[in-house]
């Protein structure tokens, strides 16, 4: 393969063009044995026609290398066979060359070269019309548009389709590279996305069974370890039920599973219950209405389901992170709908410092998802120690009107 320069032209002659430029030296050869010539009625001594063929034959390497100079300097050799006897072959060479700088040229050379091209030919019309006045003086014109403007016009036609082609190549490979980038980023994105949700349904039961577990093997007691088991068996049941739905839903890309409903904050009490089997008190406030009391079942619009589920997902991997780091004390769970805005807020006490370690140890995936849950939903998210505890708080916008 011969690689090419930036204005398109080649680097090297082709094997096809060192062939062509062969081939036309050997047919004018034959031309001039057999005395066929352009202008037999010229006299000049026969042999001078063979000094233009042979320049022109030895352009014919440089059509694709070098079209420009090689053009220049095929032109002043065809002006030279003009002063001889003539020869067709050199003509035709010359043909060739002019389609070659047109298509391997620089761009302003092929614009250029069918205008110059067409005005010689209109010249040599009114040239032979003035001179002859009679129809056949057309044919001196038709003759050089043949020779000059066909050359020159297909080139540059050709040059043209050759060009778009390559644009359209081009663009082709960009959608392809957009698109590649785009479906890495949905990959990325839902793979971030499934990570949370495992996270979610997942990691609270098993915290909890891992607490609870710790809980019956350090007491000595017949009632907590039943007490704890229980809460051992319901947590690793929630938790392989989510984890059945969650690698069919994998599986089956969604089909033929049963619609699953989404956690509500009313599903809020029952996550409290387990933190207070594990010993903490635990106090809940509701208010979902504006104006309303805590309870979460009064009247009125509901909360939007994205923004419940975001909240409900933050009170559950607060109460998460309670059983796994918090020190003993009291835990406060507050969502309350102000005006146009959901706040949550989960406060906990905070682990001594040089006290016990970490009941579970963690990686920070949990405050990591918290947060990605609230900007999401287009809202905040704040984690950190307050007041000698320890405070999560998210502020989740309610758009009006909706529900």
């Amino acid at each position: 393969m011969y690689k090419r320069q930036p204005d398109g032209s080649a680097r090297r002659p082709r094997p096809f063009d060192v062939a062509t430029a062969l081939a036309g030296l050997a047919l004018g050869l034959l031309l001039w044995a057999v005395g066929l010539e352009t202008y037999p009625a010229r006299q000049t001594p026969s042999w001078w026609v063979l000094v233009p063929l042979a320049v022109m034959s030895a352009l014919e390497p440089l059509r694709r290398v070098r079209p420009r100079a090689a053009l220049a300097a095929g032109t002043v050799a065809l002006v030279a066979d003009q002063f001889t006897t003539g020869s067709l072959v050199t003509l035709l060479l010359f043909t060739d060359l002019l389609y070659a700088a047109a298509v391997y040229g620089s761009a302003r050379l092929a614009r250029r070269l069918p205008v110059v091209t067409g005005g010689l030919t209109l010249a040599a019309i009114a040239w032979g019309v003035l001179t002859w006045r009679d129809a056949y003086s057309l044919m001196l014109g038709l003759g050089v548009g043949l020779a000059v403007f066909g050359p020159a016009a297909t080139g540059a036609l050709v040059r043209h389709h050759r060009d778009a082609a390559r644009a359209a190549r081009r663009e082709a490979e960009q959608t392809a590279r957009l698109a590649e980038l785009d479906r890495a980023q949905a990959v990325n994105a839902e793979r971030t996305r499934m990570a949370r949700e495992l996270h979610d349904v997942i990691a609270g039961h098993l915290s909890a069974v891992a607490v609870h577990s710790t809980a019956a093997l350090s007491l000595d007691d017949a009632d907590t370890s039943r007490e704890a088991l229980g809460v051992i068996r319901e947590n690793s049941v929630a938790a392989l039920t989510e984890m059945r739905r969650m690698i069919g839903l994998l599986r089956a890309g969604g089909e033929d599973l049963e619609p699953s409903a989404a956690p509500t904050l009313e599903g809020v009490a029952p996550l409290a219950e387990g933190v207070r089997a594990a010993g903490f008190p635990v106090t809940v406030r509701l208010r979902l209405r504006p104006g309303a009391g805590d309870d979460a079942q009064e009247g009125g619009a509901r909360l939007p389901s994205p923004v419940e589920l975001a909240a409900y997902r933050i009170v559950q991997e607060s109460l998460t992170n309670v059983l796994k780091h918090a020190g003993p004390g009291p835990v406060t769970v507050a969502v309350e709908r102000d005006g146009g805005a959901l706040r949550v807020a989960v406060t906990s006490a905070l682990t001594a410092p040089g006290g016990r370690p970490a009941r579970v140890p963690g990686a920070g995936a949990g405050l990591t998802g918290m947060r990605e849950r609230a900007l999401l939903v287009g809202g905040t998210f704040e984690a950190g120690p307050q007041g000698g505890g320890w405070v999560v708080r998210a502020v989740l916008p309610v758009p009006d009107g909706e529900g």
